[in-house]
């Protein structure tokens, strides 16, 4: 007797393989064996007549989903039906959340088997849990499959009802998204925020005081009997100081003549406190909080996120990521209490468990955290992984077992200390017992390095002391405009309003990304002006949508249709149909909307309105009686725009570019222009005869209006030779590129051999000594980690051809081999110790093949496109 397991993967297959009797068969559906038709070429011909295919839903027919299987997946679906056809009995083993339940339920109606079916599901894979599992399994949960459905319904109607209205009214290819609008939403919000927000300052008064000794700071914090204020204090629509706050208000003057008054004065301690406090360490990871803290700590996306610890549960390292619940099992709690005594002893684990429960709304999924798999959790440097699976894994293992640790407790100590009428504040910070500080402190990646820097010790001092002060300096202040949301604050804002459902966050960040609706800089979320116009509709003429309490109420109802409490096609109806539905609201106000004012945004404090057009945002700008119009560079958002950007642009623009002067050795003219990818310089005027003049861009942080004319020279003149390398004779040069300013050394055969520029280096005088002294040190990576020459973790020997080495390397997605530029994943069934030279030559000469054969199939492409349209 044979049985068929399913799964969605190829690495939870092998996995999952280890444990199940030899009689099984395991194999992969490659997730969704079949969804609605992304396109129309996946419509069956016997629909294509249909006005509600192009919803992919049948919304006249009790909301029907038409359901076909994509060209890719045809190939996986006949593999599983003829594997079906060898086995007595059908174990369906997907993820255990609503979407895992709905690829088991699709895959029996397209694969009709006519054996038993089960449906097996587990929280973690090891030993113990597939074969509990196995022996507890069930029928698959028609309320959960329904739920899905409907999500996916709702998702879809949103999105294909409203996407052809913003192509109509704003631009071709912008969408809209049940969630997606929302969140896009919050980010203009806060955008507007920042736009609106007026900056306020005030000054203050940092003293160095000295007792025993010992050194330590002091703020004042009152003068008079009155509170000095602080940035909270201020308005942050005016810049004032908000209405009813009784403050005192420091300029620069009245800060240093205070600063002078008190300098020589005796220094009275007036009071002390000590407040001995705890500090509780935080649960273990949901799927949310996994996000928010890897992109605080690890500084990944939400997606990388998830598609590591997605490979780390397949590969049997953790339980499952999708999850809302921080609750542990029994198991766990054991396991991570064993692992504190064993790493950190006795007197750092809790006196008793600690039992962590759920607080957020709908909270469903998974039933327990996310954490170490099995009973007993593998030490991160046991585990063999490498790359950002070993940080991810390392994060979660730490979060863990820093949950069964006893609290922290520390002493916070206040000293107020008056000079004259001037009221100073000293804060000191002491830990007196770490408790799960030595294994995990959020937002810190070095908990030995965060400790320290916790601790604030003040000298001893009592009422009536007279510390003596050493240094008295006057502090300026400028309020701050609220803080652009991060991709780990999005996602704890979505959470916490109830919006979407943490397993979809990754991709709803993604596609906000990808769709152009807001751009990632220094790890921040910047709305551009296709989001600005897109949330202006929406809010005008589809307020609910956008709504996030109206939002939340959607995700209530499908949590409840999930638990059989509400009914899925009258919820489906009343959001759909009938005079208030979502089919007539579009019908009604596509009349109403003005697509010159849709396109249109007004920023203040901007004598220019932006307009999205067919190539992107562009200025309409007033110019004596004529309104000229120009294009704006693709990166720059409504946060960058300002009222001397849009001068240059329409001086660019009616005037021609600003001419810095004439090159001093070729006595061409140097123009400075704005172009597709921001200010430029240029050598000489485009024509004829000069179809590419030479173009280089400003360095980052180069203001248009700081560059010189010697500036443009010297940048004109780049790459620049600074000289050649002590020890290989080759040359070594400074230049702009991609990434900014570098130093280069090119090493023949070796390659080039580049290094960034520091802070304080100018790529237009950096030395052959400097240069020489950064290319000295270790290569740093993109995200910063020093990248040394790669060890490989076994040398084959050498090909040959050319006598090159062959290696086996470890990569972010396993090993490889290696020769030359040419590498090839380890295929299933290899490990490092088991290949030979041959088959590695084997696999580099099928990828070196692949290589051609794409780079011919693409030349033979291109020139039957040219032969074809020249027959034409």
């Amino acid at each position: 007797m044979s049985t068929l397991v399913i799964v969605e993967s190829p690495t939870k297959a092998r996995t999952i393989g280890n444990y199940l009797p030899k009689d099984y068969l395991v194999e992969a559906s490659m997730g969704h064996v079949r969804d609605l038709p992304a396109s129309a070429e996946e419509i069956p011909p016997e629909y294509k007549d249909k006005k509600w295919t192009t919803l992919g839903v049948n919304v006249e027919n009790n909301f029907e989903p038409l359901y076909v299987v994509p060209q890719t997946k045809k190939k996986v679906v006949r593999e599983l039906q003829a594997a079906l056809k060898k086995a007595d009995k059908l174990i369906l083993a997907t993820d255990e959340d609503r979407e895992g339940e709905s690829i088991s339920w699709h895959l029996t109606q397209i694969l009709k088997p006519k054996v038993p079916v089960e449906r097996m599901v587990f929280h973690e894979i090891t030993r113990e849990a597939i074969q509990e599992a196995l022996k507890n399994c069930r029928q698959i949960d028609e309320n959960l499959v329904r739920a899905q459905e409907t999500r996916r319904i709702l998702d879809r109607l949103v999105g294909y009802t409203l996407s052809p209205l913003l192509w109509k009214k704003i631009a071709w290819g912008l969408s809209a998204g049940r969630v997606q609008s929302v969140a896009v939403r919050l980010l203009v919000q806060r955008e507007r925020e920042r736009l609106a927000f007026k900056s306020g300052s005030y000054w203050d008064l940092k003293a160095i005081l000295e007792q025993e000794k010992t050194p330590f700071e002091a703020r004042l914090i009152a003068l008079g009997e009155k509170k000095l204020a602080t940035g909270s204090d201020f308005d942050p629509t005016t810049g004032k100081i908000a209405r009813g706050r009784d403050v005192v208000v420091l300029n620069e003057e009245e800060a240093t003549a205070l600063k002078e008054r008190l300098e020589d004065k005796v220094w009275k301690v007036t009071n002390t406190e000590e407040k001995p406090t705890t500090r509780k360490p935080a649960p273990p990871f949901t799927t949310s909080t996994l996000q928010q803290e890897a992109n605080r700590k690890l500084g990944i996306s939400a997606r990388d996120t998830m598609r590591i610890a997605q490979s780390l549960y397949e590969q049997g390292y953790i339980t499952y990521m999708r999850t809302d619940s921080v609750h542990l099992s029994a198991q766990a709690i054991a396991a991570a209490r064993s692992c504190v005594e064993e790493m950190y002893g006795k007197e750092y684990l809790s006196s008793k468990p600690h039992y962590y429960t759920t607080k957020s709304k709908g909270a469903q999924e998974a039933h327990e955290a996310i954490r170490p798999a099995g009973s007993s959790f593998r030490i991160p440097s046991e585990t063999g992984l490498s790359g950002l699976e070993f940080s991810l894994y390392d994060l979660i293992w730490k979060r863990t077992v820093a949950c069964q640790m006893a609290d922290a407790r520390l002493t916070i100590t206040t000293v107020n200390i008056k000079v004259e009428d001037a009221d100073f504040r000293a804060s000191g910070k002491r830990i007196d017992f770490a408790g799960f500080f030595r294994a995990y402190v959020e937002g810190s990646d070095d908990p030995e390095a965060a400790l320290d820097s916790q601790d604030v010790i003040l000298p001893p001092l009592k009422v009536g002391d007279t510390p003596e002060c050493k240094q008295l300096d006057v502090w300026g202040h400028e309020t701050q405009p609220p803080a652009r949301y991060s991709e780990a604050s999005l996602v704890k804002t979505l959470e916490s309003e109830g919006v979407g459902r943490p397993s979809t966050y990754a991709t709803i960040i993604g596609t906000i990304i990808d769709r152009g609706y807001a751009k990632m800089e220094n790890k921040a979320l910047v709305p551009t002006f296709p989001a600005f116009a897109v949330t202006s509709l929406l809010e005008k003429h589809f307020s609910d949508l956008v709504d996030v309490s109206f939002t939340a109420k959607m995700e209530q109802t499908l949590d409840e249709i999930a638990s059989g409490k509400a009914e899925w096609l009258p919820y489906l109806q009343k959001f759909y149909l009938g005079n208030e539905g979502l089919e007539n609201q579009v019908k009604v106000r596509e009349s109403d909307i003005d697509p010159s004012k849709a396109k249109t945004i007004c920023l203040e404090n901007l004598n220019a309105v932006v307009k999205i057009g067919k190539f992107g945002p562009y200025l309409e700008v007033p110019n004596d009686e004529e309104v000229v119009t120009v294009s704006l560079p693709p990166d720059v958002t409504p946060a960058d725009l300002n009222p001397e950007q849009v001068q240059v642009l329409l001086r660019q623009k009616t005037e021609g570019p600003d001419k810095l002067g004439l090159h001093p050795e070729t006595g061409e003219p140097i123009y400075l222009k704005i172009g597709t990818y921001g200010p430029y310089v240029q050598l000489g005027e485009e024509s004829e005869n000069n179809k590419k003049p030479k173009r280089v861009s400003l360095p980052k942080g180069v203001k248009p209006e700081e560059v010189t004319l010697e500036m443009a020279v010297g940048l004109l003149s780049l790459p620049r030779t600074l000289g050649t390398h002590p020890a290989t004779g080759a040359k070594i040069k400074a230049g702009l590129g991609r990434f900014g300013p570098y130093v280069v050394h090119d090493q023949g055969k070796e390659g080039l051999d580049y290094r960034s520029l520091k802070a304080g280096d100018d790529v237009l005088t950096v030395t052959l000594e400097r240069a020489l002294e950064l290319l000295s040190e270790p290569k740093r990576g993109r995200g910063g980690s020093r990248s040394t020459k790669k060890e490989p973790l076994r040398e084959l020997g050498v090909h040959p051809d050319d006598n090159e080495p062959v290696n086996i390397y470890d990569g972010p997605y396993g090993a490889y081999v290696k020769h030359g530029k040419t590498n090839a994943g380890i295929p299933e069934g290899e490990t490092v110790e088991s290949l030979t030279l041959e088959k590695a030559l084997e696999l580099i000469a099928a990828k070196a093949g692949t290589k051609k054969s794409t780079r011919k199939s693409t030349a033979t492409a291109s020139k039957t496109k040219k032969t074809t349209t020249k027959k034409t």
